[in-house]
């Protein structure tokens, strides 16, 4: 068999080709919308800084640039260390030829919407991660571990002010929730609006990091919002949500 594809090498240069792309694809949707992928833009200006110096032979720019490179290696495993750890990870759990959602996921988007809608109405606070290619496993970990299904009335129940864990996230895996009282990165970013609380800047916070989906309802408005890559959906209805989230998880995510 070896023999016969060493005779056809151009099957082992496609086969080549579709790893190395599939692998660079999955990367950079891994990284997408992070600070590396913002790190990675900077790296690209140095690059195109380094050629152009060479070219134009300003040779104090070369030597920094050049000087710079030599401890590359070093720099991107300390900037890059925290995606480096869920890009392994995320390697290691992921099925990339995944394509289809699974009815049971979809029946827990409806529960999801149906509680986020309820909290809304009740005027009760909320924050509702639901996790997508990139793996949330160091964040399930620091929160009270649950592996319950995923239920409107469970997650009236978690959120209900006299709950000891409703301040912090619920975490949903496919149709489980993973786990509950989960604390997630604060967005850092200066120009996210100063009138919005912590929930809202955890759920902006996880999503600058991950691809995954926040859904926050607001305390004091009874808003429902949805944080995607950073960027936050406002004034959301039960309609439109159930649009995002559908969209967000069938066969069309696969298509990507």
């Amino acid at each position: 068999m070896i023999e016969l594809l060493r005779q056809h090498r151009w099957i082992l240069d496609f086969l080549d080709i579709f790893l190395v792309s599939v692998i660079t694809y999955r990367l950079l949707r891994i990284i997408k919308g992070t600070k590396a992928a913002q790190m990675l833009i900077g790296l690209g200006m140095l690059l195109l800084a380094s050629l152009a110096s060479r070219h134009l032979e300003l040779f104090t720019i070369d030597w920094l640039v050049q000087s710079f490179w030599a401890q590359i290696v070093i720099a991107m495993v300390v900037l890059f260390q925290p995606e480096i750890r869920r890009a392994l990870a995320h390697i290691g759990e992921a099925q990339f030829l995944s394509t289809f959602t699974k009815a049971e996921e979809l029946k827990s988007l409806e529960e999801v919407v149906r509680a986020a809608v309820s909290l809304a109405n009740r005027k009760i606070g909320g924050l509702i991660v639901i996790e997508r290619d990139t793996s949330l496993k160091d964040f399930v970990e620091v929160g009270t571990l649950l592996d319950a299904k995923v239920s409107k009335e469970l997650l009236l129940s978690i959120f209900h002010p006299t709950s000891p864990i409703h301040d912090g996230a619920v975490i949903i895996k496919g149709n489980r929730i993973a786990a509950a009282g989960c604390f997630l990165p604060i967005t850092l970013r200066s120009e996210v609006d100063k009138a919005l609380g912590t929930r809202h800047r955890a759920g902006i916070g996880l999503t600058e990091e991950t691809d995954a989906v926040a859904i926050i309802v607001s305390e004091e408005l009874g808003a429902i919002s949805v944080a995607i890559g950073g960027k936050l959906e406002n004034k959301m209805d039960m309609g439109t949500l159930r649009d995002l989230l559908t969209d967000l998880f069938t066969v069309k995510q696969g298509k990507k």
